[in-house]
C-alpha cells in the first residue's frame, strides 16, 4: 500500500487560508514547501502532490501546475478540460491513490504529498495510508476562514530530519518552527 505525507503551515489557531489564499507571505516557508515536496532519493522517480480544487486554483496561475511534481487535483465538479493536460483529475483521494498504485504509475513514484485543503487533509489524516505530517507552526494569529483539522492522538512528534531547518525561524517579524509528526 502506497503511503503519503501531509505538509501544511498553520497559525496559532490552526488557520491555513483566507479567501483562497495564504494569510501570510513567508518566502522561506514557501521555499521549504517546494524543496520538501520535490526532494527524492532516486532521480528516475517522481513525486506527487495531491490537492483539492480550491487549493489548486489558489496557486497563482504562473506557478501552477507545481513544477517538477505530478499534480493531482481532487474534484467532483471539474472536468479534465478545466485543467492542463498534464494535471490528473480524480474524484477523491482513494481514486487518486488507486491510480498511483496502478501498473502505469507505481514504479515511477517516490513520494506522495497531500498539500490541501481542509477537507482533503481531514480525509488524509484518518487514512491508514497517512505516514507523516510536516507541520510549520506559525507563532502568530492570522485572520483565516479555512482551518486544519484536529491532529489525531495517533500522531507523535519525531526529530526533524537534516533537511529541515531546526529551531525558531523568523521572517518579516513572524516567528515559525518546523515540526514532523509520525502516525503510530
Amino acid at each position: 500500500m502506497l503511503k503519503y505525507n501531509l505538509i501544511v503551515a498553520v497559525c496559532e489557531d490552526f488557520g491555513i487560508g483566507l479567501k483562497g489564499d495564504l494569510p501570510w507571505h513567508l518566502k522561506s516557508e514557501l521555499k521549504y514547501f517546494s524543496r520538501t515536496t520535490k526532494l527524492k532519493g532516486n532521480p528516475a522517480k517522481r513525486n506527487v502532490v495531491i490537492m483539492g480544487r480550491k487549493t489548486y486554483f489558489g496557486i497563482p496561475p504562473n506557478k501552477r501546475p507545481l513544477p517538477e511534481r505530478v499534480n493531482i487535483v481532487l474534484s467532483t465538479t471539474l472536468s479534465a478540460e478545466d485543467l492542463p493536460k498534464d494535471v490528473l483529475l480524480c474524484r477523491n483521494l482513494d481514486i487518486a491513490m488507486q491510480t498511483l498504485e496502478s501498473e502505469k504509475w507505481i514504479e515511477t513514484i517516490e513520494n506522495v504529498w497531500i498539500v490541501g485543503g481542509s477537507r482533503v487533509y481531514e480525509e488524509a489524516l484518518a487514512s491508514p495510508r497517512c505516514h507523516r505530517l510536516y507541520l510549520t507552526k506559525i507563532k502568530e494569529h492570522f485572520n483565516c476562514d479555512t482551518f486544519f483539522p484536529s491532529i489525531p492522538e495517533s500522531f507523535c512528534e519525531i526529530p526533524i530530519d537534516d533537511k529541515t531547518p531546526q529551531g525558531i525561524q523568523e521572517e518579516k517579524g513572524i516567528k515559525y518552527e518546523y515540526k514532523i509528526l509520525e502516525k503510530h
